[in-house]
């Protein structure tokens, strides 16, 4: 994916409560990892996110789980973008452990599609999000 280009990164840490009876992070808690970091690129490009009935939406998300995480540990994620459609863009994510910056522990992806909620239709990209995705 050579075409696809960082537009976040997010730090945070990793929780006790994030793993589980295996002593590990949680497969679930990965998504949680690349929902928050998409949370803080929507609110920094849209601000409220949803406006006048309008909002995004996530149609697929995947995780290609690589090596462990374990607490305690400050983790760093990475969010890229590939070129926007009409009304949806795909998202790539890169988890690795701050320390440890070479090593990618995950790796993720979901389709943000903008919809009418009131319709449940897609509609056009805000314009604000598309001159991000374009000035990069």
């Amino acid at each position: 994916m050579s075409d696809k280009i960082l537009i976040h990164t997010s730090t945070m840490k990793i929780r006790w409560g994030d793993m589980d009876a295996f002593g590990h992070v949680n497969n679930t808690v990965y998504f949680r990892y690349m929902e928050q970091t998409r949370i803080e690129w929507l609110e920094t490009a849209v601000g409220g996110m949803v406006e006048d009935g309008l909002g995004p939406v996530i149609v697929n998300a995947q995780c290609t789980f690589r090596r462990q995480l374990k607490y305690p540990a400050d983790i760093e994620i990475r969010m890229y973008a590939l070129q926007p459609g009409r009304s949806s863009v795909e998202t790539t994510y890169e988890i690795r452990r701050v320390d440890e910056p070479e090593i990618i522990y995950a790796e993720g992806g979901a389709k943000i599609v903008w919809v009418n909620f009131k319709e449940e239709k897609s509609v056009p990209l805000p314009d604000s999000i598309r001159q991000i995705l374009t000035d990069l």
